[in-house]
């Protein structure tokens, strides 16, 4: 699960202007995101062909990574298995923003009942476990991507709506917002036109933190085969499938997806911290 927004003395120093660790995250997070995109001709062969007497071959040059327990290629999966694996995250990411906007800035611009009635609600969801909500649904609706995208958007967007309801109350204490009062702007065009492209560096920040966390929720379900179907290549499901392999001591095909997931999370992480550090500078 996803934090507020924090700074890190120990990686500050790391993330200074052109640091390389900012820049090699970066660039890391271009390539899974261009890898996604051209998978379909990147892919040396198809994903979901089986071969079960090629299975668990070792590298090659026709099989760079290798192939799995099914006689898959393994840079193939991986390659068709990052758009799979990057949509849900987006989805995750785009619905609990879009709405965790909304409910906090809502909640701060309103105030009284209605800031009372949204707070208490986030707060419910807030205590509610993300993973939890999204096999609950799973076990309603069945395996799939959207079940757990929308049942983790709605456990993310507390952390959206808290964040962006101390933001906009920062902003409406502003002598810019009374003067765009007195002169007869409504409230939804100060929010839209002012105060929301304000607060928007920051909100961007924590969703671009809260894509790698989802990107790890969704992993996760599927490793426990409860994301997306069998056949569908994707990072957390070829760890599931590469169990089978390391058991039969040809750990490679299980390896490669868990290390592609643990350097995409951080490299979202360090971007959104970065992208957060930059804002807070700014301020001052």
């Amino acid at each position: 699960m996803t934090a507020v927004l924090t700074r890190r003395p120990g990686l500050a120093r790391l993330r200074a202007a052109g640091s390389p660790l900012h820049l090699a995250c970066l660039a890391f997070v271009a390539l899974v995101v261009l890898a996604a995109l051209l998978a379909p001709w990147l892919a040396p062969h198809d994903p979901n062909t089986v071969d079960l007497g090629d299975a668990l071959a070792a590298p090659t040059a026709g099989h760079p990574f290798g192939v799995d327990a099914a006689g898959r290629d393994t840079l193939s999966r991986l390659l068709l298995g990052a758009r799979t694996s990057l949509l849900g995250p987006l989805g995750v990411v785009v619905f609990s923003t879009v709405a965790g906007i909304a409910i906090g800035t809502a909640a701060a611009w309103r105030g009284g009942w209605l800031d009372s009635v949204l707070s208490r609600s986030t707060e419910l969801v807030f205590a509610f476990p993300g993973m939890l909500l999204a096999i609950l649904i799973i076990s309603v609706y069945g395996e799939g991507l959207l079940a757990p995208v929308l049942a983790l958007a709605v456990a993310y967007t507390p952390y959206v709506s808290r964040l962006t309801r101390s933001l906009v109350l920062a902003e409406r204490a502003r002598p810019y917002v009374s003067a765009y009062q007195v002169q007869g702007h409504s409230a939804l065009q100060i929010c839209l036109r002012h105060v929301l492209p304000n607060i928007a560096p920051v909100v961007l920040a924590q969703s671009a933190i809260n894509f790698g966390y989802a990107l790890m929720d969704l992993a996760g379900l599927s490793f426990l085969g409860l994301g997306v179907p069998a056949l569908t290549p994707d990072w957390g499901r070829m760890v599931f499938d590469g169990q089978t392999a390391i058991q039969h001591g040809y750990p490679l095909s299980a390896i490669l997806p868990c290390a592609v997931i643990v350097l995409t999370v951080v490299a979202f992480n360090v971007v959104g911290e970065r992208w957060a550090d930059r804002v807070a500078r700014r301020d001052r």
